[in-house]
This record gives structure tokens, C-alpha cells and sequence, in this order.
């Protein structure tokens, strides 16, 4: 199964990208949601975030999500040490989930595809960019955040143009009906790549 990341920063409208795609019949697996089941759900992930945070990482059978932030929030080597057992459970999950799709391929979204490692697991990688002024707007009327709060997360992430230098192909979200087009585009090339093709070798 050909396997397609698709990223951005926030505000950039991956999100809204990988709905079209969806809508075009194109299975879509959303890392970070796919994250919060597996914790709650996967029995192998839950022992070994007990073994690594403690008992108090699950209070009633339910994950403590106010203890984990308490205890990865400005700890890198915490942060890290998350990332490090729940990454591999999330993929896992994807190529278990990817090999049971029939669409031409499949895609996996995640905000932070670069920074986990993730893209070493897939075939391509689609960025999806816009101005920062756009989306530091569209993030505070969607989250209802204040611009420094907005700034801040921004100065946390990867920036567009490393983005678009490890990406295979690159949107840019400005205008909606333009993004309709592209990634209409986009789909197309991602079938055309997603075939097999006949290498003849010269002899």
C-alpha cells in the first residue's frame, strides 16, 4: 500500500486537505487521534507508560492527561522518552490499519510528521503551507487563542520552507476554491505515483 504523510504547521489547513482528499474516497488515518485511542485503548501502550510515568498515569482505567502534561511540559527528556513509546504504537496501528484499505493509497496526517520520525515510514510527504499572518488568524479564531500563544506554538514548530524542502509535494493554502484545484491535482499525481511501474533495464 502506498503510504502518504501529509503536515503543516498550525493554521496551515492540513486538515482541511486530508477531508478533500476523503471526500475523493481516499482513506485517511489522523495520527493524533489515533494517538489519544491508543492510549486509552492499547493494552501493550498502557503497561509500558505505567512502567515509564508510574501508576499515576491512569487513574480508574482512564488515562491522566493532566499528570503526563505535568510531567513532559518543559522536560525534554520526558517529552522525548512519550514520544519514544507512543510514536512506534501509532505506527504500528497506521500499518496495520493501511494494509486493510482499498483506496490507491492511504493517508496519515500528523502535525508533527518531521519531528517524530514518521516520515521515514512513508512513500511521500505533502506539505501544506500559508503566510504566518494567515495563520496565526486562523488558529486564534479556531482555537480562540490569544497571537502570543499562537507565536509561540509557531516558534515551536519546524518552519515552512524546511517543510517544504523534505516534502515530495508542497501546497499552499491561501484561498479556498485555489486549494479545491490543487488539491484535485494533487490526488491525481498521488494515484498516478501510488501505481506500479514496469522498470526495463538496459542491457
Amino acid at each position: 500500500m502506498y503510504k502518504v504523510g501529509i503536515t503543516g504547521g498550525i493554521g496551515s489547513g492540513k486538515s482541511t486537505v486530508t477531508r478533500m482528499l476523503e471526500c475523493m474516497g481516499v482513506a485517511v488515518y489522523i495520527a493524533d487521534d489515533r494517538a489519544k485511542a491508543l492510549m486509552r485503548d492499547d493494552e501493550r501502550l498502557r503497561c509500558e507508560l505505567v512502567a515509564r510515568f508510574g501508576d499515576d498515569v491512569y487513574v480508574g482505567g482512564m488515562l491522566n492527561r493532566s499528570y503526563l502534561a505535568e510531567r513532559v511540559f518543559s522536560n525534554a527528556t520526558e517529552l522525548a522518552a512519550l514520544n519514544a513509546i507512543v510514536h512506534p504504537a501509532v505506527m504500528r496501528d497506521f500499518d496495520t490499519w493501511a494494509e486493510e484499505q482499498t483506496s490507491p493509497y492511504v493517508v496519515i496526517e500528523s502535525a508533527i510528521l518531521f519531528e517524530a520520525g514518521l516520515d521515514s515510514r512513508v512513500d511521500c510527504v505533502v506539505s501544506v503551507l500559508a503566510p504566518e499572518e494567515l495563520r496565526i488568524e486562523r488558529a486564534m479564531q479556531r482555537d480562540g487563542a490569544t497571537r502570543k500563544e499562537i507565536e509561540r506554538r509557531i516558534a515551536n514548530q519546524i518552519s515552512d520552507d524546511e517543510r517544504a524542502d523534505r516534502s515530495k509535494y508542497a501546497i499552499v493554502n491561501i484561498v479556498l476554491e485555489d486549494l479545491e484545484e490543487d488539491v484535485e491535482q494533487l490526488h491525481r499525481r498521488l494515484v498516478y505515483d501510488s501505481q506500479p511501474r514496469n522498470h526495463i533495464l538496459d542491457e
